[in-house]
């Protein structure tokens, strides 16, 4: 039955080519409304009054018709938190004071996404951060209640297939702070059965300078509960450690190539190694400070993530859900730009099975493997 699950829906609406309400600051000749029928324009192409020279449509057409079929799984988005700081956003159309909406969303071919559900850097003590955290949940949920024709609560890889095949974008609720768990594993147990699914240990005192003996006991109970382990803003050896102790595949929700650009929230060579042993992924942000400030730039990242860590353990977490002001690359301005990064991908001769696995594919085994993984605990645990 899964296997049917699996199969894309002629259903599912095909992404777009960004315009004037979708594509923000986005590359030049990327912003025009496209005529019914014409092709889009790739990122920096002229228009038909500008001349002949300089159209390159194909590979932005043959991005499109690929997202169609293989949407994209982004990583993280803080969408949830914005919304409850500023909740007056109808994200059912397209909406200038923030960087995601669902028309975004379906013309830059999304098919799931994992809602963030960390705190702001600065969040206080840890009553606070799960108090954050479950409100944050809260306005998750009202948000798959608000928005049910776009958007698709999913717990699962199989709820994953089966939002796309309905035209839906599968939501995933987490990651939330390592911070929110303490010396007792009820919490973790508690934001699964509220349907969280990703959670990350930096921060918390069991994987600081080292992962703790309670902190394997989180990793185990992980496992058991079909809960990934996400890696961003932990150290080196922390992630390793973290990789190597989990059973089940590893991510890092948002990050960029420590190789290319040294800023703190990339991951090291070392840890892509670890994730590449562990059949792990490694989603890679458009956050311009980590990555730089250009569509180009982005490729580069996702190309050493790819040839270090292998093409099974690369993926996309974007982090979008921003109100302005936060530096993106040019023509990745916000979600309906993902069809320009697969077309630059094309033109550097990835082929489309590897840009499957980068968009759909290596996300939805994460979540199968993870959830095998818990399959086979829970038939071992004692009863």
């Amino acid at each position: 039955m899964a296997d049917l699950q699996d199969e894309p829906h002629a259903a599912f609406p095909a992404p777009t080519a960004p315009t004037a309400h979708t594509a923000g600051t986005a590359a030049p000749g990327a912003g025009a409304p496209v005529a019914s029928g014409a092709a889009p324009l790739a990122p920096g192409a002229a228009r038909a009054e500008d001349g002949p020279a300089a159209v390159a449509g194909s590979a932005l057409e043959r991005a499109v018709a690929l997202l169609s079929v293989h949407p994209v799984a982004d990583g993280h988005n803080t969408l949830v938190r914005t919304l409850r700081r500023s909740p007056y956003h109808d994200i059912d159309t397209p909406d200038g004071g923030v960087d995601t909406d669902i028309p975004r969303l379906r013309a830059g071919g999304v098919g799931a996404q994992f809602w963030s559900l960390l705190p702001q850097e600065a969040a206080p003590g840890t009553d606070q951060v799960v108090s954050d955290a479950l409100e944050q949940i809260d306005v998750a949920r009202d948000l798959m209640h608000r928005y049910p024709d776009g958007l698709s609560l999913a717990l699962t890889a199989d709820d994953m297939a089966d939002a796309r095949n309905r035209g839906r974008i599968a939501s995933f609720l987490g990651p939330v702070s390592g911070r929110t768990l303490t010396d007792s594993l009820g919490a973790l147990r508690a934001f699964h059965t509220l349907g969280v699914r990703m959670l990350a240990p930096a921060g918390a005192a069991w994987a600081g300078d080292e992962l703790t003996p309670f902190g394997y006991e989180v990793v185990r109970e992980m496992n058991r509960l079909a809960m990934l382990v996400d890696l961003t803003g932990c150290t080196p050896e922390v992630a390793c450690q973290l990789a190597g102790a989990s059973k089940a595949p590893v991510i890092v929700s948002h990050t960029a190539a420590a190789a290319l650009n040294p800023h703190p929230g990339n991951v090291t060579d070392e840890v892509l190694l670890a994730l590449r042993a562990s059949n792990g992924l490694a989603m890679v942000t458009f956050d311009a400070e980590q990555t730089g400030d250009s569509l180009h730039a982005v490729a580069d990242h996702v190309e050493h993530v790819r040839t270090v860590a292998g093409p099974h353990c690369v993926g996309l977490g974007a982090t979008f859900g921003t109100e302005p002001g936060v530096p993106r690359p040019m023509g990745l301005t916000d979600p309906s730009g993902y069809p320009r990064l697969v077309a630059e991908l094309l033109e550097r001769g990835w082929s489309e099975t590897d840009l499957a696995m980068l968009t759909w594919e290596n996300a939805q085994r994460v979540l199968r493997d993870a959830e095998f993984t818990a399959r086979a605990a829970q038939h071992r645990r004692p009863a």
